[in-house]
């Protein structure tokens, strides 16, 4: 179940742990603490995208250690048997990547979801919002790592002529195609060669819902065959890419999210 809508987390909000994992692009000057600080959803705690990637790189949002994970996740009170729903107020649909490293840390999937819409949804709906900061209970959390869902740069470029999977990317088709400069400083345009685009914003909604799964499987099947599990996704920074890997584990159940971490930030460097 990789989406729960907003009747679900109401009915079952005190059975499950909630994280808001919203986050900004650099550019549109929001900050996704602040927000939280302000409204979300009762019993929610905030999962920082930024302070809980990898230090020592200058990549965003590059995956952390098993280590770090574990600590990060304990000290948000996380058990490994929990039930987590994650949202975002972001347009970028930021609670997917969070999504994400909870299964590549080994985290049950039928055990976590984003919430369909996010805090937007909920809002529009006249559902229980607060200010109040929600009391952790440090936990003993554990990962399980697995490697097979990220891809390196090494692997992406041996792919260009291999062919082993196919790469999808999420960004917008102008700047898959170079002709905008990319809003971040130090990264060029374009995309990586034999790589295919599907803009994550053609598989959701304007209240950030995911599109049906007819919807999605035609989306996907523009592209790529859907029953094909050796599907990577990308996009600028890792985040996108995520939005894409959960929609098309909707259409293709047997399908592990799988990720080029560095994404176009690593791949465009100058």
């Amino acid at each position: 179940m990789s989406l729960v809508d907003s009747d679900w987390l109401e009915n079952n909000i005190n059975n499950v742990k909630i994280l808001d994992c919203s986050w900004h692009m650099p550019n549109v000057n929001r900050n996704g603490y602040d927000e939280y600080l302000k409204e979300h959803i009762p019993g929610t705690n905030f999962f920082d995208l930024d302070k809980y990637s990898k230090s020592n790189t200058d990549l965003p949002h590059m995956l952390p250690n098993p280590k770090a994970w574990e600590q990060i996740i304990s000290s948000l009170g996380i058990s490994n048997n929990d039930k987590i729903i994650i949202y975002d107020h972001s347009d970028v649909i930021s609670s997917c990547r969070c999504w994400y490293n909870f299964i590549y840390f080994g985290h049950n999937p039928d055990l976590v979801s984003v919430l369909n819409g996010g805090l937007k949804k909920w809002k529009l709906e006249g559902r229980p919002i607060t200010d109040n900061k929600t009391k952790i209970l440090k936990s003993n959390y554990k990962s399980l790592e697995n490697k097979n869902l990220v891809k390196d740069i090494n692997q992406i470029n041996q792919n260009i002529n291999q062919k082993k999977f196919v790469l999808v990317d999420a960004r917008s088709k102008e700047r898959f195609e170079g002709k905008v400069p990319d809003p971040r400083k130090n990264v060029r345009s374009g995309s990586i060669p034999n790589s295919l685009c599907l803009p994550y914003k053609e598989i959701v909604n304007e209240d950030n819902t995911f599109k049906n799964i007819n919807v999605l499987s035609k989306k996907f099947v523009e592209i790529i065959n859907d029953k094909d599990n050796n599907i990577v996704f990308s996009c600028g920074s890792g985040v996108t890419a995520c939005v894409l890997a959960l929609a098309y584990s909707l259409v293709n159940n047997k399908y592990s999210p799988t990720i080029y971490d560095g994404s176009w930030a690593e791949y465009g460097k100058i």
